[in-house]
């Protein structure tokens, strides 16, 4: 039985998913498995793809190779999708999103151009992930914040660190 969840937090390139992360697991001391250098780690890749200039993850060497970091809880999974991790890993789904003036500042400042430009910024307008996440999981774990500024993180984190504190106690009161 896990004693702290595992939490996805997913979301659109560029709307501040490592940002969120990063900070949760130092403040609530978990473990942020960051699944794109995971997968360059384990080489969980069946190739590139030149048109969007992006490796084209091998799904289930990914999550073979999450499934034993992940069994013991209190992990924080942050990766552009959330719909192949097995529902249960999961206790959280944060999809964070982004007014799409942000985000296009934010992706050009990466790099992105052309078709994974539009790609992502189509991704974002149309709430594709979000979707999925509610598509993929029960929808009373799937949540929605927004991460324009800075104070939004900061908000966010703490909202997400209330959530960490009643699911424990929940946990503790169901006799775990």
């Amino acid at each position: 039985m896990r004693t702290n969840p595992n939490i996805v937090i997913t979301g659109t390139p560029g709307v501040g998913k490592t940002t969120h992360a990063e900070l949760l697991a130092r403040n609530m001391a978990l473990k942020h498995l960051p699944i794109n250098q995971i997968a360059k780690e384990q080489d969980c890749y069946e190739g590139w793809d030149d048109e969007l200039q992006t490796w084209i993850v091998d799904e289930d060497k990914l999550l073979d190779a999450l499934e034993p970091l992940v069994a013991s809880g209190g992990c924080i999974l942050d990766w552009h999708a959330c719909d192949l991790f097995p529902q249960r890993w999961v206790d959280l789904v944060v999809v964070i999103r982004c007014d799409s003036t942000t985000l296009f500042d934010r992706l050009t400042a990466r790099g992105y151009s052309g078709k994974k430009l539009d790609e992502n910024m189509d991704a974002e307008i149309m709430q594709v992930l979000l979707e999925e996440a509610k598509e993929g999981y029960d929808e009373e774990i799937v949540v929605e914040l927004h991460s324009e500024v800075a104070e939004d993180v900061e908000q966010n984190v703490e909202r997400i660190e209330k959530w960490i504190e009643a699911w424990k106690e929940s946990k503790n009161e169901g006799g775990a």
